[in-house]
């Protein structure tokens, strides 16, 4: 079965373990901009991505959005089986930013085997911290980064996962990542294009001189 090339520690299960694994996986594909999870009590269980990208984030009462982190190919998502983990009671979004296919694992199965495996639990350990060190660092770059820099950093990092220059996206889109209004990231991003780093057009950024938005973003 291809899941065993992409869950880590397959090969320190029992044949039984992972007879039972692959026998709870269901393969599912959704496309781009369907919401796979939404809020704790939709509780679906754990999802190991295959292929495109997921984006987890959280959503105020007045309807603003932060982008946590982003999930890709061999990643576990555990937020979606936070029913099941104690302590992880949040209330977090997960959204297919590609057309995605991942594994859906139920929650209590694999729980199960979390209780009867030493390395699936491990596993599964280092995935929550790596996701709440993100979280962590998110915060950090809210209270004590400003705007400009976060902006910076984030059309940098965009444009390292495209692979080009040129980022289609909306100034809105930018702001539900960024957690911040659309007006004001119009207003930076137009600020930006008057000193040159980057070109604006209709649905689309383009960065012009990533060296000087490196410089800033690390400033």
């Amino acid at each position: 079965m291809e899941f065993s090339e992409y869950f880590p520690v397959w090969d320190k299960l029992t044949p039984v373990q992972q007879q039972m694994l692959a026998d709870n996986a269901t393969l599912r594909a959704v496309p781009k901009g369907t919401v796979v999870h939404n809020g704790s009590a939709d509780c679906i269980g754990f999802l190991l991505v295959r292929t495109g990208q997921l984006r987890v984030y959280i959503l105020s009462d007045e309807g603003r959005e932060v982008t946590l982190y982003r999930l890709f190919p061999r990643d576990l998502c555990v937020m979606s089986a936070s029913c099941i983990l104690r302590g992880l009671q949040y209330d977090v979004t997960i959204e297919a930013e590609k057309d995605t296919e991942f594994w859906q694992i139920p929650a209590q199965r694999y729980k199960a085997l979390m209780e009867e495996s030493a390395p699936v639990a491990n596993y599964t350990n280092e995935v929550m911290t790596t996701h709440f060190s993100d979280v962590m660092w998110l915060i950090e770059q809210i209270l004590w980064k400003s705007f400009d820099k976060r902006l910076a950093a984030f059309l940098l990092e965009e444009s390292a996962l495209e692979g080009s220059p040129t980022l289609k996206t909306t100034h809105e889109t930018i702001g539900h990542h960024l957690g911040s209004p659309r007006e004001v990231v119009t207003r930076m991003l137009r600020y930006f294009q008057d000193e040159g780093l980057v070109k604006l057009s209709r649905g689309s950024v383009t960065l012009l001189d990533p060296d000087r938005l490196q410089a800033l973003a690390e400033d």
